[in-house]
């Protein structure tokens, strides 16, 4: 299998397949070509299931017309509404979860909904204002929640459905509402 292999530093392993299929293995800088090669004979059927995935993914991008990119005046009112909904959202959350949070930031991305850094700095993407209200909500659990496992493991998502029982049809609208929005910047 054909990857790339970037060492830097991080403590955790990452597999990431690309929308054209490119594998790429990020590792800490102390992780060897050998064990590279283990993990990604472990990930394999994931890894092949990904790029499937992708591949139909494309196919069937190609018969939908593509999206119109957004003017800048329409990002910035999607920043402005969202500076306005989410730190609202984030707090009465934070409280209902029990966690504490740093800044919170909005931005329009292009690969990522939101994230939460190890500061517990909270970064949200302003097309969330472009999906429904139980969306966003299960974007602000979910990463209030990496407060308490900043990860994905099965503990995670234990968190996350305490505090959003509808997580897994809120997620499934999001991969599906979202498809295209993120591809509207430029």
């Amino acid at each position: 299998m054909e990857y790339t292999f970037l060492r830097s530093k991080r403590k955790t392993i990452a597999i990431t397949v690309k929308q054209d299929g490119t594998v790429i293995l990020r590792a800490p800088l102390g992780f060897s070509k050998k064990r590279a090669e283990e993990f990604l004979n472990e990930k394999r059927a994931w890894i092949e299931k990904s790029i499937r995935k992708m591949a139909e993914r494309r196919a069937g991008e190609q018969n939908r017309p593509a999206p119109k990119p957004l003017s800048d005046a329409e990002i910035a009112m999607l920043k402005k509404q969202a500076k306005k909904v989410l730190p609202p959202m984030v707090e009465e959350t934070a409280k209902e979860i029990g966690v504490t949070y740093g800044r919170i930031s909005v931005r329009a991305q292009k690969t990522r909904w939101g994230s939460c850094s190890s500061k517990g700095n909270l970064n949200f993407n302003c097309m969330l204002m472009l999906l429904p209200e139980n969306v966003q909500r299960y974007v602000v659990v979910h990463e209030l929640c990496h407060r308490k496992e900043m990860n994905h493991s099965k503990a995670f998502w234990r968190e996350v459905e305490k505090y959003c029982p509808t997580y897994k049809k809120d997620r499934a609208e999001l991969h599906e509402k979202g498809k295209g929005l993120l591809q509207n910047f430029y």
